[in-house]
């Protein structure tokens, strides 16, 4: 973990007087902050360290021991990137920092699992209009933490001032990690079957997609953030900030169990149910998914009855109260919905897999670049 730190000018000139101590300072850069902040977050960084991490916190990259994959059979490296968005806006309203890392990690980590890698480490970047070394470690905690709900290694990462781009209290935060999954245990539409059932596994909320509205709708409503909403049980900050779920462990336990009868996972981000769905089918197939086999938090009905949203525009926006589908043979659901349990996942069986329908209305065909399949919502949620 660093702040950074100016490239020197390359010239052939004479160059010029060095600055005066505390010029870099005053520019708004404060270097000793970030070497605080450091300090700060060392010990939660330190706890997500293994025998793999070499060296520790504070050099120029992060080293882990890879010796481990030589007992793979065929080891594919996994990687993904990914921010938290503008849901950093809403911790800076409320100067709440503790949460934001672990919607960090959700948002990168859950994504690889979703091709049945083990996540292996990990780095973050903090971009700030000013290093405050506590805001910094609270945020870097929250991944530290996160990082070892799910087993992977905080091995490195970045703390950068900008100031005179970002406001003194602004900041913004993403990450990318490296995991590994075995070629012969690879998930995904090539293992997908017409017959499999579509297993949803309940959000914890909002997670960290769709905030640009949120704001928006509660900004058109006059509606503060300190405000108690008696159909959410708590504040409308609290609400916003509850933390995403993590599924990679239950999603790794849920492989371990289910061998070759778990087909493909698919993370409920943006864009929405349908829409991550379609990315993990292939073309020749379409997913239905059930409306009346669950019913959304409240949060969702909330929000779009603020804001007069309709359905099709909540349900491309936010996940609607599923942030993981997995697909998987049909005699294996029964025992896939015990192993999430046990693993702390509410699961339930919402759809299933069948040939593709031309005909069929509302209908999503691949999604971000990817020719999949079809899938698409059906029925209403229950009242």
């Amino acid at each position: 973990m660093s702040t950074s730190t100016p490239s020197a000018p390359s010239s052939t000139a004479t160059p010029p007087s060095a600055p005066a101590p505390g010029a870099y300072a005053a520019a708004g850069v404060d270097v000793e902050a970030g070497d605080r902040a450091v300090v700060l977050m060392k010990e939660a960084v330190a706890r997500t360290h293994g025998a793999q991490v070499l060296g520790g916190a504070g050099g120029f990259a992060g080293l882990f021991d890879a010796s481990a994959l030589l007992g793979y059979r065929r080891p594919l490296l996994a990687t993904s990137t990914d921010g938290v968005g503008t849901k950093v806006a809403v911790a800076q309203a409320l100067d709440l920092h503790g949460t934001v890392g672990q919607d960090l990690v959700a948002m990168v980590v859950d994504d690889l699992v979703v091709c049945g890698a083990r996540p292996l480490f990990m780095t973050d970047y903090i971009a700030c209009g000013r290093v405050v070394p506590e805001r910094i470690a609270a945020v870097v905690g929250g991944v530290a933490r996160a990082c070892e709900e799910v087993g992977a290694a905080l091995v490195g990462g970045e703390t950068a001032e900008h100031p005179g781009l970002l406001g003194p209290d602004e900041y913004d935060v993403a990450g990318a990690a490296t995991g590994v999954v075995d070629a012969h245990a690879l998930l995904g539409p090539d293992r997908v079957r017409a017959g499999d059932v579509v297993l949803a596994m309940a959000s914890s909320g909002l997670h960290s997609n769709g905030y640009s509205l949120v704001r928006r709708l509660l900004a058109d409503a006059g509606w503060g953030y300190e405000r108690h909403v008696e159909e959410l049980g708590r504040t409308v900050g609290e609400e916003l900030l509850e933390p995403t779920a993590l599924y990679t462990r239950p999603c790794l336990a849920l492989a371990d169990a289910l061998s070759e009868q778990l087909h493909a996972f698919s993370h409920v981000t943006g864009g929405g149910l349908a829409a991550n769905l379609a990315r993990v089918l292939p073309t020749h197939l379409d997913a239905e998914v059930d409306r009346s086999t669950w019913t959304p938090q409240p949060v969702f009905r909330v929000l779009a009855d603020l804001g007069g949203v309709s359905r099709e525009d909540a349900e491309v926006t936010w996940n609607q109260g599923v942030g993981m589908l997995a697909l998987l043979a049909p005699e294996a659901a029964d025992q896939a919905v015990e192993v999430l349990r046990t693993a702390g996942v509410r699961a339930w069986v919402a759809g299933a897999v069948s040939g593709a329908d031309a005909e069929a209305t509302a209908t999503v065909r691949g999604s971000k670049g990817v020719d999949g399949g079809g899938a698409r919502l059906v029925g209403d949620h229950p009242a």
